[in-house]
């Protein structure tokens, strides 16, 4: 039983997060569309891009219920469905829309279904991730599982559909509009669809919880786990390590492509350069870092990250090119490495967090702590549009982008004051329970 659950459940999950990671596909059409098809500037840019996130942050609400209510029986598989539902949807509408109909408001509603529906699979994927990585282990062979094996594996599906989206959304870009991107992902979606619907949740042989007790029961066990000063505190922290840094996303992309004249080609490759990147770090991480207390790790990344945001300064200044490196290298491989390690530091707090979380509120935490994080990002784009604006960026001006870089720089390095939050020991810290 316990091992069709797991050829039932790796397929779900390892086709399910490489969709996830494939996202960036039509993403990168988004971007293009918004800024050759309707015309926006690089803050209008960021702060759609920002504001397309918000349903992320109702991830809580979407982990609590698919954990107190069963539909038909199952509480994960349904939600998945439904989630992807939503985004089937949204893509293949704006695929088909007339140019005429389109506006930003049309847009922007439409993406923010899109991710709606995003949220929720993620959180009913999250949730069998971290519910089956508490299974008991009956052999040695199976131990690894719940240090983290399973978080690795998904996060090389997510990784790789991130490098297959990127590689392809930079080469096809050039040469089909990018409402034909949107309708590739949509039908893409509607595979996905199909073969969710297919599965039936006892086949995963999921652990039994006292999630059914409703939906009030499964409040009262969140905010248990919250009140863990363990949990809490890391949270606190990580969600603060994003949010006070203004990130120049927009701005960096209308540089690049406006100012530099880069093909797009180079912003898939440097994309794709980054998901590699992510796929080496979930290897090393699976079989070299996972014993390295997790905040030691992660004040690394913050630290490396630092490191890049001051290398991008010296490029703004075309240091690197003074010294007969083309900005398309630089682009590809630093900027690439940039925006991945943001998210670096997710595979060592999301397996933290997996390990400190109480039985029977998985899908509640991982879904509360998915959302302090979108929060987060989305303060952080916010916060990156106020600097544009304070420092003068424009599509046409970006003397002022080194400031605003070192002011990146600065507050990047600020959260390591206060890293004592994050949990040096998890077995310690469950002794101590």
């Amino acid at each position: 039983m316990v091992a069709s659950a797991g050829n039932t459940l790796r397929p779900l999950l390892g086709f399910g997060f490489w969709v996830q990671g494939f996202r960036c596909f039509p993403w990168m059409g988004v971007n293009f569309f918004l800024k050759d098809g309707l015309k926006v500037d690089p803050s209008t840019l960021q702060l759609l891009q920002n504001s397309a996130n918000l349903p992320m942050i109702g991830k809580p609400i979407y982990g609590i219920v698919s954990d107190a209510v069963y539909i038909g029986g199952q509480h994960r598989i349904p939600y998945i469905a439904i989630g992807v539902f939503l985004q089937a949807v949204s893509w293949l509408t704006i695929a088909v829309l007339p140019s005429t109909s389109i506006s930003i408001f049309t847009v922007s509603l439409l993406l923010l279904l899109s991710n709606l529906g995003a949220s929720i699979v993620e959180v009913a994927n999250d949730a069998l991730v971290a519910e089956t990585g508490k299974q008991p282990t009956s052999s040695k062979k199976s131990q690894p599982s719940s240090s983290g094996e399973l978080q690795s594996f998904v996060w090389i599906a997510t990784s790789v559909g991130g490098v297959l989206g990127n590689l392809l959304g930079g080469i096809v870009i050039d040469r089909f509009s990018p409402q034909m991107m949107f309708l590739v992902f949509g039908l893409l979606l509607s595979v996905q669809l199909l073969t969710t619907l297919v599965v039936r949740e006892s086949s995963l042989n999921l652990p039994m919880n006292p999630s059914s007790s409703g939906i009030r029961k499964q409040l009262s066990m969140l905010s248990i786990a919250l009140h863990k000063p363990e949990i809490a505190y890391a949270i606190v922290w990580f969600a603060a390590s994003y949010a006070v840094i203004p990130v120049l996303t927009g701005t960096m992309f209308f540089y690049q492509t406006q100012y530099l004249s880069l093909d797009s080609s180079v912003l898939g490759l440097s994309k794709v350069f980054g998901q590699a990147a992510m796929l080496l770090w979930s290897v090393i991480y699976n079989q070299r870092l996972k014993s390295v207390p997790p905040r030691k790790l992660i004040s690394a990344v913050q630290v490396v990250m630092a490191m890049f945001m001051l290398s991008d300064v010296l490029f703004v200044k075309e240091f690197y090119r003074n010294l007969g490196i083309p900005d398309s290298v630089y682009v590809v491989i630093f900027s690439g490495l940039l925006e991945v390690l943001f998210i670096f530091k997710l595979l060592p707090f999301s397996v933290l967090m997996a390990q400190l979380c109480p039985p029977g509120c998985e899908g509640s935490l991982m879904a509360f702590v998915m959302s302090a994080i979108a929060f987060a990002f989305i303060v952080s784009g916010y916060l990156g549009v106020a600097l544009v604006k304070y420092i003068g960026i424009s599509e046409k001006d970006f003397s002022g982008l080194p400031h605003g870089i070192l002011i990146q720089v600065a507050c990047t390095l600020v959260p390591l004051y206060w890293s004592s939050w994050i949990p040096d020991d998890v077995k310690l810290q469950k002794k101590k329970e």
